[in-house]
């Protein structure tokens, strides 16, 4: 009897565990907090346009995962760590959020990736660039998706100075990204030869740009390179244009340039500008016929943090349907086992640090003439596999690597 009671309590147990895992998801249902700047400087790269291909996600998943309903809340973070911040805390604390996307500066993403561990929640960021965020300040609750500032160096500033651009004056956003891309790309340009002459930070956001633009034409360097993103890149841009900063024989370096950057410039202020990007809309037949489907959505061609923030919104639905289980560390683990195959990436893999990694691409902005419509704006140059494209393991500083 005894040994008949040990066996039916082990199948009772065993009936519970199964059913247990399917009941695994808390409130049955799936919630997800986008969060991201809606109304400011990152709003074009992101934004609205985010929001709508995190839904598109969910309704190409169903609508529902292992038989829970998915529901999502939305916020503009303000560009604002305090604001980001309160609204995580709000979220998980009394709205029972299990994931937050979107998250764009990365000031913000580092705040909010430690309510995440406190709380046990997951991120996915989808457009900051620090590499900081799996690096230095790299938690097991956050994934970083879609690109980031080591890549953007070893793409963008190493092919400039192999061309013959030795000398560099960097114009820096004052925050945690502009700081991480100035020191990437510090590290490439000296590693292949080149030199740093000069470094100027400028508030975040900033309009006008006439008095670092004049620092950086007075410095001499050959290249002047732009270490910030959205209205600030296309405004500094447009400023060094109407100083003649490329005609003079400097070269201008955006280093983190986004689609919608290109398209409201124009590709006559625009042509020639070397950049790193981790997708482009008109790769191939699979990025075309889902960039058709999001232009029908929202009016535009879609960045690569929209196409990221759709491909990590399905990985996110596809490990919770696997695990049966919204837990934060269940569905992480079963990503990381996962590898990306999709219109975003091939062969993409998530490692211990919570880096995406996935091959990257150099491209170069076409000439008015090469273009056959207003969309139709890079030239990819070469492929930058992600094993070279990204920060080694070796280097890394993140404790979730030194552990293993």
């Amino acid at each position: 009897m005894t040994i008949m009671k040990k066996l039916l309590t082990s199948a009772i147990a065993s009936t519970l565990l199964v059913s247990g895992a399917q009941a695994a998801i808390s409130d049955d249902t799936v919630k997800i907090g986008y969060l991201a700047d809606m109304s400011g400087t990152y709003r074009d790269l992101a934004g609205p346009n985010g929001l709508a291909a995190l839904n598109m996600a969910i309704k190409d998943f169903g609508g529902t995962v292992n038989g829970a309903k998915i529901e999502v809340v939305s916020a503009d973070d303000r560009n604002s760590p305090d604001v980001a911040s309160s609204t995580v805390r709000r979220w998980v604390e009394n709205e029972q959020v299990d994931l937050v996307a979107g998250l764009v500066a990365s000031s913000v993403t580092i705040a909010v990736s430690n309510i995440l561990k406190e709380s046990n929640r997951l991120g996915i960021v989808s457009g900051s660039a620090a590499s900081s965020i799996t690096n230095e300040h790299c938690t097991p609750n956050h994934i970083h998706y879609v690109y980031d500032t080591y890549p953007l160096a070893n793409g963008t500033a190493s092919a400039i100075v192999k061309e013959g651009g030795k000398t560099w004056f960097i114009l820096t956003a004052d925050y945690a990204f502009g700081h991480a891309l100035e020191a990437d790309v510090t590290r490439v340009v000296e590693a292949n030869g080149g030199e740093v002459i000069q470094a100027v930070r400028h508030p975040f956001p900033t309009s006008d740009f006439s008095s670092f633009i004049l620092q950086a034409q007075s410095s001499g360097a050959d290249v002047v390179a732009l270490a910030n993103a959205g209205a600030d890149t296309t405004n500094a841009i447009t400023t060094a244009n109407e100083f003649g900063v490329t005609q003079t024989g400097q070269t201008l370096a955006a280093l983190l340039l986004f689609l919608t950057d290109v398209h409201a410039l124009g590709a006559d202020v625009a042509q020639g500008i070397q950049l790193t990007t981790g997708w482009y809309w008109d790769m191939n037949d699979e990025t075309r016929a889902w960039s058709d489907r999001f232009m029908e959505e929202t009016g535009v061609r879609p960045t690569m943090v929209h196409a990221g923030i759709y491909s990590s919104t399905m990985q996110y639905l596809k490990a919770v349907d696997e695990t049966g289980s919204d837990e934060a560390q269940a569905v992480r683990k079963q990503m990381m086992a996962t590898p990306i195959n999709d219109m975003f990436a091939k062969n993409g893999v998530i490692r211990e640090d919570g880096r995406m990694v996935h091959d990257m691409y150099l491209a170069e902005v076409k000439t008015p003439a090469e273009s056959k419509n207003e969309w139709d704006l890079y030239k990819i140059v070469r492929t930058i596999p992600g094993d070279e494209a990204y920060r080694p393991l070796s280097e890394s500083k993140c404790p979730l690597v030194s552990q293993n």
